[in-house]
């Protein structure tokens, strides 16, 4: 079985799961996140699915990513005063955002390093969620 079949499978299951159908848009959408990991944002995913499907909108493009971020498929990432970004890889992680080129770099994180986190949180409280952002650019040599 193909990784398109999987992933098409994995999608109408967890779809299906939030009461939602599987459409070629949200396909097509989905695929264009998994293909390339690069945290683009809805207008790039936009350009890119054009190719595939040309009658898509870019209305229909963010509903679809809204659906997908709802659906817990993908993680919306924001950084200050830049537009949303959208991450298939939903393992704890952090994010390196390169203030020079503007690419976003997944990060990953030991968990004894996440447990050691969510340790510092005040005495009653739980975090579902912990969003660590690296900001700066590339120190290696061009």
């Amino acid at each position: 079985m193909s990784s398109d079949t999987l992933n098409s499978e994995a999608l109408s299951q967890k779809l299906a799961h939030s009461g939602l159908r599987n459409t070629p848009q949200r396909e097509v959408v989905y695929k264009a996140l998994l293909t390339r990991r690069d945290h683009p944002t809805a207008d790039e995913v936009y350009a890119r699915v054009r190719t595939d499907l040309s009658t898509i909108s870019l209305a229909t493009v963010y509903n679809c990513l809204e659906t997908l971020v709802q659906c817990d498929l993908v993680r919306a990432v924001n950084f200050e005063r830049g537009p949303t970004r959208y991450c298939p890889n939903l393992a704890p992680h952090a994010h390196f955002h390169d203030e020079e080129t503007g690419s976003t770099f997944d990060i990953d994180l030991p968990p004894d390093l996440l447990g050691k986190i969510k340790d510092v949180l005040p005495p009653g409280y739980d975090a579902d969620a912990v969003d660590i952002i690296f900001r700066g650019k590339t120190t290696a040599t061009r």
